[in-house]
Formats: structure tokens, sequence, C-alpha cells
């Protein structure tokens, strides 16, 4: 099932941290083509780009949209993070960047922070009517749910419908009030009780395509810039 125009706040516990060995500094070159979420030191979302040509602590993170990226200063101290298909973990950097001709940027004074369990998705929190569709079993139909958070890789609800692990139902939900409704095919991984409260459940995307991904970032940047005007 393929997205109709799709368009991250972190997690209350995080998970195991690893600190970096002394030593490793180059081993940054080996995440060189990693794909990176780039943010401020306040958690706001800059871009998404792939880490290119990293060398004793230098390299350039090249843009995967042509989003244009507002400076009020020359260069900004960075949070980058990213996910390591080789170590199976979320690498998380920082790094002093400043931007160049083409949508790219160089990053210097690049550093290893940690290296954590978790897959470092940005989440955009939200607090917005959503509706869940199922085709089988005994919740099959529509319900009304609330999406609390929207990442490139999967959502946050809660429900007053119970689900299980590993359920599958299509999500809908209008992320911005002039675009239209949006649908995504998700699958639950996590089920939070909360007390006197209704279920919380952690979902992945399912059959995303690059194209698919690139506009659930284009749709969080716009949140984002909508949610700090408000604020």
């Amino acid at each position: 099932m393929r997205l109709l125009k799709l368009f991250g706040k972190k997690g209350k516990q995080q998970p195991p941290q690893e600190k970096p060995e002394a030593g490793q500094g180059d081993e940054l070159a080996s995440y060189s083509g990693m794909r990176v979420e780039v943010t401020t030191n306040e958690g706001n979302l800059l871009f998404v780009a792939k880490l290119m040509g990293v060398r004793k602590g230098k390299g350039e993170l090249h843009q995967y949209s042509e989003i244009e990226i507002p400076m009020k200063e020359e260069t900004i101290h960075a949070k980058i993070r990213g996910y390591s298909d080789h170590k199976r973990k979320a690498i998380y950097m920082e790094g002093v960047i400043s931007p160049m001709p083409q949508h790219i940027w160089s990053v210097e004074a690049l550093t290893l922070d940690r290296i954590g369990n978790d897959r470092a998705f940005f989440r955009l929190s939200t607090n917005l009517d959503a509706t869940t569709v199922m085709f089988s079993g005994l919740a099959m139909g529509e319900n009304p749910c609330k999406l609390l958070n929207i990442s490139v890789g999967g959502a946050c609800i809660s429900s007053a419908c119970r689900y299980h692990a590993g359920d599958k139902f299509l999500l809908k939900v209008k992320l911005l009030e002039d675009r239209p409704e949006s649908a995504m095919f998700c699958q639950v991984l996590r089920v939070i009780e909360r007390e006197n409260m209704p279920t919380e459940y952690g979902c992945r995307f399912l059959e995303l395509t690059e194209e698919d991904q690139e506009q659930i970032i284009q749709n969080i940047f716009a949140a984002q810039r909508q949610k700090r005007g408000k604020s």
C-alpha cells in the first residue's frame, strides 16, 4: 500500500547508551554515507542529509531535500544523529556546520557523543485527532484515536480501542489544516498501559519508499514551523 501524500519528542526513558572509547576519532569515517538527522541544540529539526567524506573530524552533509534553511549566523552548532546498520545502533554526534552551495553543508569539529540502542528518529510532538482502519479482527472498521507524535519511521497514538503487538492498520490523520488527509500503513510494536488513561501504541510505518519518506520529512518540517510560529 502506497502512501497518500504523507507528511518526534523523545521517549521518557532513554535506552542504554555507550560512551565512545578513547582513540576512536577516525572511526567516524566509517559513518560516511549514513543518513542523518541534523537538529539544533534545542532539538529543532534542521534537515535530513547524507554524511559524506568524513576524515579527521571534518565532512559534508548533503541535504536530501532542497528546503532552504534560514540562517541567523554563519555557523551553527548542531546535533547529528543517524543509525548504523553495521553496528545496529543509533550514532549520536555533534559538530559545527555552515552552508555551502547546492544544499551542501560543511561540518567541522565533528565528534562522537554516544552510541545508543534506539533508532534515533526525530519525533515531532502532536495532539491531533486521527483514525485507525483495521480490515479484520475484533477491531475491524474505523476507530478514533489521537496522534501523539510522528517521525519518518513511525508514530505513537493513544486509543480507547484495544490493539495488540503485531496488529496492522491504516492510520489516517490531517497533520496540517491546509493539506489533505494523509494515510500510512502501520504495525503496532509497543503497547503502553497508562493508569486511568487511554492506552498508547508505538507503531512503525510499513512499505515506505524513499519518496514516501521524503514526503514525511517535508510535512514534519512544515508542521514544526507552524508549531513554532504559534508559540
